[in-house]
């Protein structure tokens, strides 16, 4: 079984004096985009990853996959060369690699910290006949519907309610019918495939704000994540 994922690096600048994490932001001295490699890698499932990335971070892109402990193979996209049609490029060489490739994982970079285990779960339940899984998370907060001026007027069940985390896993042709159709959007779940839902993790969150991370600091990067690719006392009966 060949299992190729994909990592968006789109909109990195390799700068945070804006105070937005991106790809290429640090957490302990790495970027989240090394992070995400790594838990990718130490999922035992991933083959190969394709990194797309814009021409102008394509040097701190390599530094960043360049070799580690995982020893992934990672091959970068460039999207500026590829123009439009960069998700076929990526998918075409996917191919060319992966003779055999039979799952595509579409990985939001900035849940750098998600989980070896969450990772080989969504491969798993692509591989026993899903063709489009997604981990989700149960909603926790109480969800309003308020008009324009700002007043409420409604109040949503939240019991099935979900918010979607990543990695996404689709079988080839899902993966090739939801290219063709034009949408690979992390956020949106769309196409002629049922979708299956797995659980997701707390520790698959993405990382868009200061405070997130500050919470990779002090939680997700640990020297204990460090040094084994996991989610702090993962596996250990929480």
């Amino acid at each position: 079984m060949n299992v190729a994922a994909i990592l968006s690096v789109v909109g990195a600048d390799g700068h945070t004096d804006t105070g937005v994490p991106n790809a290429l932001t640090a957490v302990r001295g790495e970027p989240l985009l090394r992070h995400a490699l790594r838990a990718l890698g130490n999922s035992g499932c991933v083959t190969r990853v394709f990194v797309a990335a814009p021409n102008r971070t394509l040097d701190r892109v390599r530094r960043a996959i360049a070799p580690t402990e995982s020893s992934l193979p990672a091959t970068i996209i460039d999207v500026d060369a590829a123009g439009t049609e960069s998700s076929h490029a990526w998918f075409d060489a996917a191919q060319l690699q992966l003779p055999e490739l039979s799952i595509v994982l579409l990985h939001d970079v900035l849940r750098a910290f998600t989980p070896p285990d969450l990772i080989r779960s969504v491969v798993d339940t692509v591989q026993s006949g899903s063709d489009v899984v997604v981990p989700v998370q149960p909603v926790a907060d109480t969800i309003k519907r308020v008009d324009a001026a700002g007043l409420v007027v409604d109040t949503y069940d939240r019991s099935g309610l979900r918010s979607v985390q990543s990695p996404r896993g689709y079988s080839v042709r899902a993966f090739r019918e939801q290219l063709d159709r034009g949408g690979l959007d992390h956020s949106t779940v769309s196409g002629p495939y049922a979708t299956r839902t797995i659980p997701g993790h707390p520790y698959a969150l993405k990382i868009t704000t200061s405070f997130d991370l500050t919470a990779a600091e002090a939680v997700f990067a640990s020297e204990e994540h460090r040094g084994s690719g996991r989610a702090p006392h993962e596996g250990r009966g929480r």
